[in-house]
């Protein structure tokens, strides 16, 4: 599977970005959408998560001011982020979760929140 992600760039706070992250290759069996962000010296935390159901998960900082979609018929996951704060700055990296286990992640795209 081959994640390609694009939407990052700079903003200034309280302004709003879309992420878009497709994948190809051997999809099928695709079951959970996610993206993940790591700032300058720290780990890699989860955003968002959806599943092939729907479901979805935030991370508490972004309750409320993040929203994640999919569309299962293109394989294709978005990430709307909102009310962007500087701590949002971080490279933001999408990530599948195959049914049967396997995890695929995509290039990274740069999200630069500052004034």
């Amino acid at each position: 599977v081959q994640l390609q992600a694009s939407g990052g760039g700079l903003v200034q706070p309280g302004g709003s970005l879309r992420l878009s992250c497709a994948a190809s290759g051997s999809v099928f069996g695709i079951d959970a959408m996610s993206w993940y962000r790591q700032a300058p010296g720290k780990q890699r935390d989860m955003v968002a998560d959806i599943t092939s159901g729907g479901s979805v998960s935030y991370a508490d900082s972004v309750k409320g001011r993040f929203a994640i979609s999919r569309d299962n018929a293109k394989n294709w996951v978005a990430l709307q982020m909102n009310s962007l704060k500087p701590e949002d700055t971080a490279v933001y990296y999408c990530r599948v979760r195959m049914h049967w286990g396997s995890t695929y992640w995509g290039q990274g795209t740069l999200v630069t929140v500052s004034s």
